[in-house]
């Protein structure tokens, strides 16, 4: 919004004053991130800006990080690029190997957690479902305990039931860290939903499961997908859980950053960096599409 023509000198100084704050606070906050990005271009395996690249010489910038994604591990990374190249990365790479684990698992986690999440929320919605409050906070409440609690409290259990160091236990953790974002983004979906519609849909003859996959679900879509994708991020990103329940066949991408960090020190973890960061930007403009939709479905002009 525009400085207005009538706006005094301390209304000047607060419009002004408060949008420097507020670059300020962005710069704080994006600058860690938008640093990794370059300096995962270092020709040096250093984590600083050299004097060729302050310099912008072009003989200080590289891809060799991006392509030590797919070679470390490998069994003979000499070997010139072709099928055999692609097979032998596919198998033996590392980061590879951690990549197939984090889509593998955040994809499992995203279809349980969506599914768990949503028929919560429908739940949830009902005005005369009994301590709905106290329901609602233990749903919630792995977004509250802190994780290192969670982990631990997991990882004795998972241990007693032969579940740690297993796909499957990770997969549970994941789902059940991943649900309480699916919770509350159909819960908040629901608050505008109108009813109705449900009862118009049961006036005419249409069972249930017709009302919900006819009249319901087309409408809080964009939410329960909303919710989807948080859980997606929640498990791909997840990384002191894993630390606890995998084994070596089930590290993923941030605990094989994690022992990259500790074990060796390699800007290869900048370049993935990078990537995460490039795909978690995607994702959110695909939620804040979908965030815009839902509104327009329920008729919502946006503030």
């Amino acid at each position: 919004m525009a400085l207005p023509p009538y706006a005094g000198p301390g209304e000047t100084l607060w419009y002004y004053s408060f949008r420097f704050i507020c670059g300020a606070i962005f710069l704080f906050l994006i600058l860690p991130v938008v640093i990794v990005v370059p300096l995962s271009f270092n020709v040096e395996p250093y984590f600083t800006f050299t004097s060729g690249m302050l310099s912008f010489d072009p003989e200080a910038f590289s891809l060799r990080w991006y392509l030590d994604i797919f070679q470390n591990g490998m069994a003979d990374p000499s070997q010139t690029f072709g099928w055999n190249w692609i097979v032998d990365s596919w198998n033996n790479a590392q980061w590879v190997h951690s990549t197939k684990n984090s889509f593998f698992i955040a994809i499992i986690v995203t279809i349980l957690a969506t599914s768990l999440g949503t028929l919560a929320a429908l739940g949830l919605s009902q005005s005369d479902l009994p301590y709905r409050g106290a329901i609602m906070g233990i749903l919630i409440s792995p977004m509250i305990v802190p994780l290192i609690i969670t982990a631990a409290g997991m990882y004795f259990f998972y241990s007693d039931v032969g579940l740690a160091q297993t796909y499957t236990g990770i997969i549970l953790a994941h789902t059940a860290l991943g649900t309480p974002f699916v919770v509350i983004t159909v819960t908040a979906t629901m608050i505008s939903f109108d009813r109705s519609l449900i009862r118009a849909g049961a006036n005419l003859g249409a069972p249930p499961p017709t009302v919900f996959f006819k009249v319901i679900m087309p409408l809080i879509l964009p939410g329960v997908i909303s919710g989807g994708l948080f859980a997606f991020i929640t498990s791909f990103d997840e990384v002191v859980a894993v630390l606890f329940l995998s084994g070596f066949e089930q590290r993923t991408i941030p605990r094989q950053m994690w022992s990259g960090i500790r074990e060796q020190i390699s800007p290869t973890i900048l370049a993935v960096a990078t990537i995460l960061v490039f795909i978690s930007i995607c994702l959110l403009t695909f939620v804040e599409i979908l965030r815009r939709r839902s509104e327009k479905l329920r008729g919502i002009t946006p503030a």
